[in-house]
């Protein structure tokens, strides 16, 4: 763990090495918060072109109808409640307002930043880092992992520790696009359990004209219903969620990297490489050109 001479390197530094630092100023950039214009406008277009058609079509056809709607759409919340916990499931209107309201932040301005930071402890030391707090405390994650490398913890150590919340955050996520892709399932399987009952009682009631129409209604309506609520609104919404989880744990994993390089006191050079590494060809950096 951390050395005795380490440990020290977490006091704050000194009024000389404060005025040292004042023209090195690293600005730690928050995720931007904005509302997710592909996945609105998507589901916004899709439902919409699927009502245009309706309108388009016959004026007799009734594309309304009540137990068609409570028994995909309950029948689905219903039936994928029982695959998960009570716990995970309080989540779910967060889970859906993570996939219209969106935590943004581009790779190259993290890798950027952390280049800066490892710059700065490579010309002034890890007591350093300690001016920069409260530029740190922006980012909760990025100020626990410069808190580890200033107490003096091993790049193995940090390694470890960050991997495992790293891991803990993914499985997190997860778990919640795991909802949204059980639901996705489950609401075409409840649309056609609706059709097979508007069938039977519509060969129930044969002899009963009046009774067909209503019931092929329920029949066919039903497997519409989980169709569109299956396939348009809920496995692209899980597809989302699995795009931002993956958007999000890479910022951790380059932030992982960099704590891990500044902890074992590596050129950034070599830090700058394994950063470009992990980053989309579009996205990598040129730091030092």
């Amino acid at each position: 763990m951390a050395s005795d001479a380490a440990q020290t390197s977490s006091s704050p530094p000194t009024p000389q090495q404060s005025a040292a630092l004042q023209d090195h100023n690293i600005t730690i950039a928050m995720p931007k918060v904005k509302p997710d214009y592909a996945t609105i406008i998507g589901l916004s277009a899709a439902i919409g072109l699927i009502i245009a058609a309706i309108m388009i079509g016959d004026d007799n056809a009734n594309f309304v109808n009540g137990p068609s709607f409570l028994i995909v759409v309950l029948g689905t919340i219903a039936a994928t409640a029982v695959s998960f916990s009570g716990d995970e499931l309080r989540h779910v209107p967060g889970i859906i307002a993570n996939t219209l309201l969106r935590r943004y932040r581009k790779p190259s301005v993290m890798a950027n930043q952390l280049m800066e930071i490892a710059a700065l402890a490579r010309k002034k030391g890890l007591l350093a880092l300690s001016a920069i707090e409260p530029e740190l405390k922006k980012d909760p994650f990025l100020a626990r992992s410069v808190q580890l490398v200033t107490d003096g913890y091993t790049g193995e150590d940090i390694d470890r520790v960050l991997g495992q919340e790293v891991d803990a955050l993914a499985e997190r996520h997860r778990r919640s696009a795991s909802i949204m892709r059980r639901a996705s399932e489950i609401a075409p399987a409840m649309g056609l359990i609706g059709t097979l009952v508007g069938l039977v009682k519509m060969l129930a009631q044969l002899d009963d004209p009046g009774s067909i129409g209503p019931a092929m209604a329920l029949a066919l309506l039903t497997t519409f219903y989980g169709a569109i609520l299956g396939t348009v609104v809920l496995a692209p919404l899980a597809a989302k969620l699995e795009r931002n989880s993956g958007d999000e744990t890479m910022i951790k994993n380059l932030i992982l990297t960099a704590m891990g390089s500044i902890a074992r006191q590596e050129n950034p050079r070599r830090l700058e490489m394994l950063l470009n590494s992990e980053l989309p060809p579009e996205e990598r950096i040129r730091y030092f050109d």
